[in-house]
C-alpha cells in the first residue's frame, strides 16, 4: 500500500533520475528530483560528456513503462550495423542482426534528458531543485546536505526514501563508503585510454556527409574512432586513444600538426570529413573511461544507488543507458510485489540486478577489444557473417551474442553472456579448426555450432561446480 504522503528523494536529473522520478511519480509519491547541475534545457552543460547514444530494445522497455515510447521514436536515428573503414579507406556494413526489425538508434542525450524532464514537470507530485550539488548524505535518517550554488548556502532535504542516480561521482555512494557501521566494497578500474568527441559537421545542404544508417567504425588494433547520426546530418565523433603509450597518445599530441600527421595516417577518410578537427581537439575536453562495482547497493531501508551511480561501465556495448533504464523496470516490477517494505524491495532488487550489471560490465570490456580490433580481422567478419545467416534463415532458432544482449530485453545480461560467449566460442573454434564447410546446408552448420555450444556450456556448468 502507498503512503501518499511518502517522500522519494532522488539525488541526480539526468537519464535514469529523470525516468525513475516520473515512475514513482505515476505510481503516486511524492518526489524531489535534486540536480548539481543547471537546467539542461536551458543551459549547455555537456562539458565533454557523450553528445548522443546508442538506444536498443532494453531502454525501449522504460520508455514503454511511462508511456513515451512515441515521442522518444521521433528522437531516434535507426543504425543497421557497423560501417568498417580500413586503412585504405574501404567501407563494409556489418549487420547487427539477420532479422531485418533488429537495429539500434543514435539519439541525443541531451534531447532524451530534454523529453524526461519536460514530462516530469508536468506532473504535480514532482519538484524538481537545480543548482543544488550534494555533499553527503545521512544514510540512518535520510537526509541529504546539498550546495546551493545560486544562493551560496547549505541546505538540508529529507526523504522517507533517498535514491541516488547521481553517476558515476556519486556523492550518495560516497557517503556509504565512508560509513563506519557497515562494511562496503568499491571498485573503480579505468583503461588506459581516454576519449575525446569531435564532429563530422552536416554537408551544405544539411545532409549526411556518410552513410547515416550505420555506426562507423575505424579500427586501429590499440586505438579507434567511431562516429554516430545526429538529427541535425552532423556526426558526433569519438576518439579512443591510450593516454601514454603508443607512437601516437593523448599525451603526445600536442600541437595541430601532430593530430593532422596522426588522422592523415591512420583515419584518411574520416579527416576529409572534419573541416575543424584541429580547433576541436584542443577545444574539447578528454575524458576517463573506467568501470565502477560496488555493494551492498542500500543501507537501512532508506538509500539505493541506482544507475550509474551503483554500477558504471565502459560504453562499448552501447548499454549504459539502457542497463540505467532497465534498472527502473526491475525496481518497479519489484515494487508490484512488496510496496510498502522498502528493505524487502531494495535487498530483492540487488539480490536480482547485481548479477546482470556486473555481466554488461564485463561484455562491454569484451566490446572494447573486439571493436578496436577485431572487427577488422577476417576470422571475426566470417564469425559475423556466419551469424547473421542463421539470424536470417533461422530467426527464432539462432541470436547472436551481441542480439541477446541488445535486442532480447527479456534475457537477462547474464544469461546472454554465458550463452552468448559459448556461442562465440564455439563458433571460432569451429572455423579456426576447418569444420565449417560452408558448402553444407545452412541447417546442418546450425545444428553443428549447437551441439558445440552445448558441449562448451556443459563444460563451463562442471567447472563452476569444482571451483
Amino acid at each position: 500500500m502507498i503512503n501518499q504522503n511518502q517522500t522519494i528523494l532522488i539525488i541526480g536529473a539526468g537519464l535514469c533520475g529523470s525516468l525513475l522520478a516520473l515512475r514513482m511519480a505515476q505510481r503516486g509519491y511524492q518526489v524531489q528530483l535534486i540536480e548539481k547541475r543547471p537546467d539542461l534545457r536551458t543551459a549547455d552543460i555537456s562539458a565533454g560528456r557523450s553528445i548522443n547514444l546508442a538506444f536498443s530494445d532494453r531502454g525501449m522497455k522504460g520508455m514503454k513503462l511511462v508511456g513515451l515510447e512515441e515521442k522518444v521514436k521521433k528522437l531516434c536515428i535507426p543504425m543497421y550495423g557497423r560501417m568498417i573503414h580500413d586503412m585504405e579507406s574501404n567501407s563494409f556494413l556489418s549487420r547487427y542482426s539477420g532479422r531485418e526489425d533488429e537495429y539500434i538508434n543514435s539519439i541525443s542525450r541531451g534531447g532524451l534528458n530534454a523529453l524526461l524532464l519536460d514530462e516530469a514537470e508536468k506532473m504535480e507530485n514532482i519538484t524538481l531543485i537545480f543548482n543544488h550539488g550534494c555533499k553527503k548524505v545521512d544514510l540512518e535518517n535520510g537526509i541529504g546536505t546539498f550546495y546551493d550554488e545560486e544562493n551560496d548556502r547549505e541546505v538540508l532535504l529529507k526523504g522517507d526514501i533517498v535514491i541516488g542516480a547521481d553517476g558515476a561521482g556519486s556523492a550518495l555512494r560516497k557517503s556509504m563508503f565512508l560509513h563506519k557501521k557497515f562494511l562496503f566494497s568499491f571498485s573503480q578500474n579505468f583503461l588506459t585510454h581516454g576519449y575525446k568527441e569531435l564532429t563530422f559537421p552536416p554537408a551544405e545542404n544539411g545532409d549526411y556527409l556518410t552513410e547515416k544508417g550505420a555506426l562507423h567504425i575505424w579500427p586501429r588494433g590499440e586505438n579507434m574512432v567511431i562516429a554516430l547520426p545526429n538529427l541535425d546530418g552532423s556526426f558526433t565523433v569519438t576518439l579512443f586513444l591510450n593516454w601514454n603509450e603508443g607512437e601516437y597518445n593523448f599525451e603526445n599530441l600536442t600541437t595541430p600538426e601532430r593530430v593532422l600527421e596522426y588522422f592523415e595516417k591512420y583515419y584518411p577518410d574520416a579527416l576529409a570529413l572534419m573541416p575543424n578537427l584541429a580547433t576541436e581537439f584542443f577545444e574539447n575536453p578528454t575524458a576517463a573511461l573506467g568501470t565502477i562495482k560496488c555493494n551492498p547497493w542500500s543501507s537501512y531501508g532508506k538509500t539505493l544507488l541506482m544507475g550509474d551511480a551503483a554500477h558504471a561501465i565502459v560504453p562499448f556495448y552501447g548499454q549504459g543507458m539502457n542497463a540505467s533504464f532497465e534498472d527502473v523496470v526491475v525496481f518497479n516490477r519489484i515494487l508490484d510485489k512488496h510496496e510498502g517494505d522498502w528493505h524487502k524491495i531494495f535487498i530483492e532488487y540487488e539480490k536480482e540486478r547485481k548479477k546482470d550489471t556486473d555481466a554488461i560490465a564485463d561484455l562491454a570490456l569484451d566490446n572494447f577489444y573486439e571493436m578496436k580490433a577485431h572487427t577488422a580481422s577476417p576470422l571475426f567478419q566470417e564469425k559475423r557473417k556466419l551469424e547473421t545467416a542463421f539470424e536470417k534463415e533461422f530467426p527464432f532458432e539462432y541470436s547472436s551474442k551481441y542480439s541477446l544482449v541488445t535486442f532480447n530485453e527479456d534475457i537477462p545480461y547474464s544469461e546472454a553472456m554465458r550463452r552468448g560467449r559459448a556461442q562465440d566460442k564455439a563458433i571460432l573454434n569451429l572455423l579456426a579448426d576447418g569444420k565449417i564447410n560452408l558448402d553444407k546446408p545452412l541447417r546442418d552448420t546450425l545444428a553443428l555450432v549447437k551441439r558445440e555450444t552445448e558441449s562448451i556450456l556443459h563444460d563451463d556448468a562442471i567447472a563452476k561446480n569444482l571451483m
